[in-house]
């Protein structure tokens, strides 16, 4: 009889796919993702998912949640992210200039890459003076035609991948709020005036209530690997206004650029 993954005993880089396929998994379910789900979800039957998940359990990556036969992620998983984002250059580099960026304004900062058709939130701080905490979190998938940062990137990249992006993605590309932008021909425009503008936008389009205004980092080779951004309440960005905001953010784009060798 021939064998099939499934009535293959898990060992060496098989077994290790598929627990970091459960890790992935678990990590859609904070509070917890039955065993039966888990099975469904991975593809694996239910003897080995258990089997994985004792091994998780075991080295500390995974417990038991508290709906009976649930299994969620531990927080160790917090320290290996945080040690590994102490390990990326750009945060020490960014760090003091997003550090000042935060206590100039008071408001939510954020920083990000790009990682293929993301943004990936990779530092941020918390409001001195502004009241509103965003959802945003440090490892955050954002998507990139909704979000200030992610029209960033779009922006700045070549014409050729957006209409990659934008034809890839059509079907996923949806109205979060009244102002997101779906359709192609008012996007390219958009995309062209944060060119030319220098900085981006997200008026309410990922979230009502919440406003944000993004500028570029640039490195050597005047690509755009970074973006910083600030994020605050519509009513509080209209109180402070999008000139006095722009100051502080590109005066902190700009630093952070020319740490990465990028032409003045």
């Amino acid at each position: 009889m021939e064998s099939t993954p499934e009535t293959e005993a898990p060992a060496g880089s098989q077994s290790l796919l598929r627990g970091l396929q459960l890790i992935e998994i678990l990590s859609n379910f904070p509070n917890g993702c039955p065993l039966a789900k888990l099975s469904e979800l991975s593809g694996l039957n239910k003897s080995t998912t258990h089997r994985l998940l004792q091994g998780l359990e075991s080295a500390g990556y995974v417990t038991r949640a508290p709906s009976p036969g649930s299994y969620r992620l531990t927080t160790k998983f917090v320290a290996v992210g945080q040690k590994t984002l102490s390990s990326l250059n750009i945060i020490h580099i960014a760090a003091p200039h997003l550090e000042a960026l935060n206590l100039d304004i008071g408001e939510t900062v954020n920083f990000s890459t790009r990682e293929d058709d993301h943004a990936i939130m990779i530092y941020k701080l918390e409001p001195t003076v502004g009241m509103i905490r965003t959802r945003t979190y440090i490892g955050q998938h954002l998507p990139l035609f909704c979000s200030a940062m992610g029209k960033l990137y779009l922006a700045y990249d070549k014409q050729a991948n957006f209409e990659h992006y934008w034809q890839h993605h059509c079907q996923s590309i949806a109205k979060l709020t009244a102002n997101t932008i779906v359709d192609h021909q008012p996007m390219l425009e958009e995309l062209r005036s944060i060119c030319d503008n220098g900085y981006a936008l997200d008026r309410e389009e990922n979230e009502l209530g919440v406003s944000c205004v993004a500028a570029p980092v640039f490195d050597i080779q005047s690509r755009v690997p970074y973006a910083v951004s600030v994020s605050l309440s519509t009513a509080r960005f209209q109180q402070i206004g999008l000139d006095n905001l722009l100051v502080p953010l590109r005066t902190a784009a700009r630093r952070i650029s020319a740490e990465l060798g990028a032409p003045a």
